[in-house]
Formats: structure tokens, C-alpha cells, sequence
């Protein structure tokens, strides 16, 4: 991918998940990226072209990240797994606000555009394998079942963040309890 391109999808990101879909422009996507008027309808001829861009390199950036994430959590039990996902939780909602909110306004978007859905639901499936294979070791009866329930309950933990923030915090309890329920 071209330097341009990636700060135009960079910038698509940062305008999305600040300002809403509905300030989803190419001007706006053009100042935010600091280029001249005109670079983002180079790249996407339209604004269909953009979402789909932006639903790519969003898939690309959050993929990498559950990588390191899986690199380097590597739980030796269930609790060392709610402090690691709480970690990443922060961070998402954190330094990370803006790609975390894009991605919910794009699940939105996904309600009009049914076609962006395989594309958003991709990584789920990754997440979804090291999680249940985590909670198949800490003694989860069904850690593909679990490990949905869990992502579910991520997703509204941190939906609830990004509508509602609160400066204090801390999903950590809750997921040792979540944990606690799947693993008795």
C-alpha cells in the first residue's frame, strides 16, 4: 500500500471514528490527512470505495494488534487472561478510541451494507480460535461457546466506554467473573 493511500485510510479512520459516519467526507478525510483537496477521490471514486478501504485497512491494523495481543499474553490461567483482556480493553478505548469507534460505526454501517459484514467478521474468527484454544486449557467444557460469550461481553464493555466514559475504568472484575462462570 502507498504512504498516501495508508494516511488517507489512516485519516478515514480518525474522521469516522470521532466525528461519526455522517462527517465521513472526502474533504474532511483530505484535511485530517493534511493532503491537498482531492487525494482521498483519487484513491476511492466514491464514498462506497472509501468504507470498503477503510474496512481493509481497519481489519489489517486490529489483526496485528490481536497478534501481538496473543504474543504476548500467553495466560497461564484464567486470571492472568481477564488481566490481559482488560489491558487490551483500556487500550482500545484508550489510545485507541478512534479505530475502536470506527469499527462500531462501520458494524452500523454494515445494517445498510450487508456486503461489508464477511469482511467485518473475518477477524472474529482468528480472536475467536486463540481465545477458545485459552479456555479450552483452563477447563472451559465449550471454549468456542465461552470464547463468543466472552467476545460479546467485550464488545458491550467497551461500546459502553466509548458512549460513556468512565475515567475509573477497570473491566478486569467483571471478566474474572465471566471467566469464573465458564470455568467454575
Amino acid at each position: 500500500m502507498t504512504r498516501r493511500r495508508e494516511q488517507v485510510l489512516d485519516a478515514g479512520i480518525r474522521v469516522l471514528g470521532g466525528e461519526g459516519a455522517r462527517r465521513l467526507t472526502y474533504q474532511a478525510v483530505d484535511a485530517a490527512a493534511g493532503a491537498p483537496s482531492g487525494t482521498a477521490s483519487n484513491y476511492f471514486r466514491n464514498r462506497a470505495a472509501l468504507i470498503d478501504g477503510i474496512v481493509g485497512h481497519l481489519q489489517e491494523l486490529e489483526r496485528r494488534d490481536w497478534e501481538a495481543f496473543a504474543a504476548a499474553a500467553a495466560p497461564a490461567d484464567a486470571g492472568e487472561l481477564a488481566d490481559a483482556v482488560a489491558r487490551f480493553l483500556r487500550h482500545a478505548t484508550g489510545p485507541e478510541r478512534a479505530r475502536t469507534a470506527a469499527r462500531f460505526a462501520l458494524y452500523l454501517e454494515s445494517t445498510a451494507r450487508p456486503e461489508l459484514r464477511p469482511a467485518l467478521t473475518r477477524g472474529r474468527e482468528t480472536v475467536t480460535g486463540w481465545g477458545a484454544e485459552w479456555l479450552r486449557r483452563f477447563g472451559s467444557p465449550a471454549p468456542r461457546r465461552h470464547c463468543g460469550i466472552l467476545l460479546d461481553y467485550m464488545d458491550g464493555v467497551v461500546f459502553r466506554q466509548l458512549a460513556f466514559p468512565d475515567e475509573d475504568f477497570d473491566p478486569g472484575s467483571g471478566l474474572r467473573e465471566l471467566l469464573a462462570g465458564f470455568l467454575g
